[in-house]
């Protein structure tokens, strides 16, 4: 219980660091259910976090019906990661560093977080839960299944948000699957249910 809550406190806070400091002042362009929740932000001026919770509500109904530890162990992440992401709003205010630098800072920040819970278990989102389920069913690496859901999204932001910069989105969410896949394959200890 202790890992798993500081998994949850350290990886949000992670996320919500490099979210909130790198990515949204540049308009970049996260993966997975972030992404999408990005885009409502970019578009809309939605809550990101909140966002995030409502359009994960489907994939977690799932669980809870067909995988209740997938359920239990996510939705704690979900809901703490969500509410890291809004309460760090204001940081995205300040003069981030070039688009290059804050690309890979928060492709190295968010990727650290997602790793981090996924080590105990814990996802932060409803595409990490995918990313959990399909990678004990199939015995891809869940970082290898996260960015290919990731480079999805950014195809839809591509096409929808005129503001976002597609390269360096792809180079962040490169970043953020290398750096998860490295924390599984370092510190999981069944890894072979996310290896490639």
């Amino acid at each position: 219980m202790i890992k798993k809550t500081a998994a949850i406190l350290g990886g949000s806070i992670l996320v919500a660091a490099g979210i909130n400091l790198f990515i949204i002042p540049n308009h970049l362009l996260d993966g997975g259910i972030v992404g999408i929740g990005l885009i409502g932000k970019y578009l809309f001026e939605l809550r990101p976090g909140m966002t995030i919770i409502l359009l994960s509500i489907p994939l977690y109904t799932l669980a809870f019906f067909h995988n209740r530890a997938f359920f239990y162990n996510g939705i704690h992440g979900l809901l703490v990661s969500s509410f890291f992401i809004d309460l760090f709003y204001p940081l995205s205010f300040w003069d981030a560093p070039p688009i290059l630098i804050s690309s890979l800072l928060a492709g190295i920040l968010v990727g650290l977080g997602i790793g981090i819970m996924l080590t105990a278990d814990i996802s932060s989102g409803a595409s990490d839960l995918l990313a959990l389920m399909l990678a004990k069913i199939t015995n891809m690496n869940a970082g290898i299944i996260i960015f290919l859901i990731d480079c999805m999204v950014l195809l839809l932001g591509y096409f929808t948000v005129e503001e976002v910069t597609i390269l360096y989105s792809a180079i962040m969410v490169t970043v953020i699957g290398i750096t998860t896949s490295t924390i599984l394959s370092l510190f999981k200890k069944d890894r072979h249910s996310y290896r490639f």
